[in-house]
């Protein structure tokens, strides 16, 4: 295992269930965080909860390019590396077709594929430059094995997933590790605003999914874990 002492990381999605809880978990290891969310209130929490100073935080929508370049120009101001990006933003829209309209289904693909690529698009140069870092993306089990009244949600992580395999494939002849996480049902607010009947006693709690992701940055460096399956005991479909 990789020690995260001093380690720069990037942690996107940092005020949500999983990501806060991904933060304290990171800072306690001693690793460097720069948090971004789009909830000032909750990312300033989040900052002062994990000890991180205030010019290491960055609010923003992430689906617009140029406050993701933002981000990226703030980001250097502050660190001067990234060794590890984590992706915990997204949006869970789940409608069936009858229900779901065009408004929904391009949120989910804007906020679940094109700003992942736009992240990508900004931090991974910096990473080619030295020719190693980590990637971390959480397509949910829903990329993988999708379900009812999921189309939307379904293909924007779909398409995350193959759009980090092909990014996978470019990269090859460099220790730049690319991960996408699974996750199954997690008790987390996520289904909050989700009409749907769900057992979320029997979810996967948040803390556990955060200690996936910290796992997750800790690989050795004679290996990679290219994805990684976490779903509710009862729950197996895959």
């Amino acid at each position: 295992m990789e020690s995260l002492k001093g380690k720069n990381i990037l942690l996107v999605g940092a005020t949500g269930g999983i990501g806060s809880k991904t933060a304290k978990l990171l800072a306690n290891s001693g690793a460097i965080l720069f948090l971004a969310a789009r909830n000032e209130e909750k990312l300033n929490q989040v900052a002062r909860d994990c000890g991180i100073e205030k010019e290491k935080t960055f609010v923003l929508d992430i689906s617009q390019i140029q406050a993701v370049n933002e981000l990226k120009e703030k980001y250097f101001q502050q660190l001067s590396a990234i060794d590890i990006l984590i992706n915990a933003a997204g949006i869970g829209i789940i409608k069936t077709m009858d229900t779901l309209d065009e408004t929904d289904f391009l949120r989910s693909l804007n906020y679940n594929l094109y700003a992942p690529f736009l992240l990508v698009k900004a931090f991974l140069p910096a990473m080619k430059t030295v020719k190693k870092g980590l990637i971390i993306n959480i397509p949910g089990v829903l990329g993988k094995v999708p379900m009812a009244g999921a189309a939307a949600y379904s293909a924007s992580k779909y398409g995350l997933v193959g759009m980090m395999q092909s990014i996978r494939e470019e990269l090859k002849r460099t220790d730049i590790r690319i991960t996408n996480l699974f996750l199954g049902g997690v008790d987390s607010p996520f289904w909050d605003t989700i009409d749907l009947k769900v057992q979320r006693d029997k979810m996967v709690q948040a803390e556990e999914a955060a200690k996936a992701i910290w796992f997750l940055c800790q690989q050795p460096a004679s290996g990679v874990v290219s994805e990684m399956v976490l779903q509710p005991f009862n729950h197996q479909a895959i």
